[in-house]
């Protein structure tokens, strides 16, 4: 076997994973192409959101879209549930009587492709090969789009963008990225199905604690990561090689400052904040990292074995020969595109070692850092900042808005 290294763009995770799927991943059996017998089932209503309907055709076909894009959690669940917010945006994006013209659905197509480097009509041409229909594609980023417009609709006016703001988000932006952090972690694993519990006692725990001591304590007893047997504690790390949204919390925190909780693909995560070694000579970087996944069975044994037999990422070819072609893959990416579980391991990494900290669908994802440079990045003007400190706000505001939508609802099964 001979995996493909591939490039992402943009900084979604939904993009991310459709770029470290393509090849394309398998589908497992039941969510091959639908047989003639069933699809009138299939076309029979799933659930009610108000007065649209879900139908199984769409959960499988959204189904089968997450497994593409290595979307996590159980792939029909995560359709069913995205796709009850879908049916809810498009009825709030029509109460406000928004609508998208034909060229905004056209450029947004194009956008969300552009992150694998393709046009949107090779993406469309992909997902057909594994039985995706091209009206999946297009009601996914139409409903993000009109929802995007519904968000700035309602809340544009209420979100005061001051240059202050501006200011502020442009020194963090210009500070020099060669900084390196000391920080603590706490992992709380978040379960499926059990991710508001998880959400909960993260945020319970970032109010109550204080100081280095007390997060300590909390990380042995709460902490699923390697680290809770030293109280969370890690080494120095280059703040370029974390993830952008980790590093931005991280640097707006002073010493002994517990973060506000961060979810993260399986878990939730609270960093503290314990030194800050300055360069200010340095300047502003991107770091564009390259690394391999090859996943494992759970098992110590065997994992030890592969970690003896591998010294570089080449090794690992060796190691998935004669397995399915989704066990190894090997991708490249700036930190800002990487998910921020994968993200956060590498950033504990120096080059050619291994990470094993993170699992998926019962195989333990061995991480492996195969190169990490450093790219030369231009300052965004103004205008750019304000609409990125924008999209921040608004983002939290959309979750929210969302919440009051759902809660109002009435989801039914037929």
């Amino acid at each position: 076997m001979q995996p493909k290294a591939k490039t992402p763009a943009g900084r979604a995770a939904l993009g991310l994973g459709l770029m470290l799927a393509m090849g394309l991943a398998p589908l497992p059996a039941a969510m091959a192409p639908m047989a003639p017998a069933l699809a009138q089932d299939l076309f029979a209503p799933r659930l009610f959101v108000g007065d649209r309907v879900i139908t199984g055709y769409e959960v499988m076909q959204r189904a089968m879209f997450l497994k593409i894009l290595r979307a996590p959690g159980d792939p029909e669940e995560e359709a069913l549930k995205a796709l009850i917010d879908d049916k809810l945006r498009l009825t709030e994006a029509k109460r406000l009587k928004i609508t998208l013209s034909e060229k905004e659905l056209t450029d947004g197509m194009s956008e969300f492709a552009s992150r694998a480097n393709l046009t949107s009509e090779q993406l469309v041409a992909e997902l057909a090969k594994v039985g995706v229909a091209a009206e999946t594609f297009r009601d996914f980023v139409s409903a993000g789009l009109l929802w995007r417009k519904a968000v700035r609709q309602r809340y544009v006016g209420q979100v005061p963008i001051s240059e202050a703001d501006v200011d502020k988000a442009l020194a963090n932006f210009s500070r020099p990225k060669a900084l390196k952090v000391l920080v603590s972690e706490l992992v709380i694993p978040a379960e499926q199905g059990r991710e508001d519990e998880a959400m909960a006692l993260a945020m319970r725990l970032s109010k109550e604690i204080h100081g280095e001591g007390a997060f300590a304590a909390a990380a042995s007893r709460y902490s699923a990561a390697p680290t809770a047997a030293k109280g969370g504690r890690l080494d120095w790390l280059p703040l370029a090689n974390l993830p952008g949204q980790i590093a931005g919390q991280v640097l707006a925190l002073g010493p002994g400052d517990v973060s506000a909780p961060m979810a993260v693909p399986g878990a939730v995560v609270l960093f503290l904040l314990r030194d800050v070694a300055k360069d200010e000579t340095a300047e502003p970087i991107t770091v564009n990292v390259k690394w391999a996944e090859f996943l494992l069975p759970d098992d110590p044994a065997e994992i030890a074995r592969v970690k003896s037999e591998v010294d570089q990422c080449n090794d690992l070819y060796g190691q998935a020969k004669g397995l399915p072609e989704d066990r190894l893959t090997v991708s490249s990416a700036t930190m800002a595109e990487i998910p921020q579980d994968v993200g956060l391991e590498l950033a504990k990494l120096d080059l050619n070692e291994i990470s094993t900290a993170l699992t998926r669908s019962g195989y333990r994802r061995l991480l492996m850092l195969c190169s990490r440079e450093p790219v030369t990045e231009s300052l965004p003007t103004r205008d750019q900042i304000k609409e990125q400190v924008l999209n921040l706000k608004l983002e939290g505001l959309a979750a929210n808005y969302l919440e009051e939508l759902r809660m109002a609802a009435i989801i039914r099964e037929p």
